[in-house]
């Protein structure tokens, strides 16, 4: 792990230990921490330089950091903060753009444009393959609730559930179709 990869693991724990609000049950650093092992799980599968990792680990830990701002355009505001951050750290204006557009792709209804944001997309939405989906859905909810947005009945929840696994979410790496795809299907049988 790189030293600014260190530096930013350790301001994100920080800044979402003093600032997220304590309705963001969901996307806060238990998530933050999926998403980078799942980034990094990529990267150890696939054909990615030792930049383009770095990229990707620095998007992974920051692309939810906005919650501490705003729900509503968090993503814009998690590439700002990133921005400030990493600027504050020397980082190259290329490093920091790639991150910056990496964060951007994490809106779920961008069209990723290229690899990083394939892989960045699929390890956020990585727990849709994981066995630890339930557990992650039922935070999300709750975090839905908590911050007034939707109360959903179960089984509301489970209706929504299954229209964004079956409907809305695809997988865009290899690495993602092989390893998590059967998992999400298995998943999506178990909410029906």
């Amino acid at each position: 792990m790189s030293k600014l990869v260190e530096k930013t693991e350790a301001f994100v724990f920080d800044l979402l230990k003093n600032e997220l609000p304590n309705t963001i049950v969901y996307h806060n650093h238990t998530h933050t921490l999926r998403v980078f092992k799942s980034t990094k799980e990529i990267i150890e599968n696939s054909k990615i330089d030792v930049n383009d990792a770095e990229i990707l680990e620095l998007a992974a830990l920051l692309h939810d950091v906005g919650y501490t701002q705003t729900r509503d355009g968090h993503e814009v505001v998690s590439a700002k903060i990133a921005r400030d951050f990493l600027t504050s750290e020397n980082a190259s204006e290329s490093l920091i753009k790639s991150v910056e557009n990496c964060i951007l792709a994490t809106q779920f209804d961008a069209q990723p444009q290229n690899e990083l944001e394939k892989i960045i997309r699929d390890a956020d939405c990585s727990h849709f393959g994981k066995k630890y989906f339930p557990e992650a859905s039922e935070f999300l909810r709750k975090e839905l609730e908590l911050s007034g947005i939707a109360n959903y009945t179960p089984s509301e929840w489970l209706d929504e559930n299954i229209k964004v696994l079956s409907k809305k979410h695809k997988y865009h790496t290899d690495y993602a179709l092989k390893n998590w795809q059967s998992r999400k299907e298995k998943n999506l049988a178990e909410a029906y």
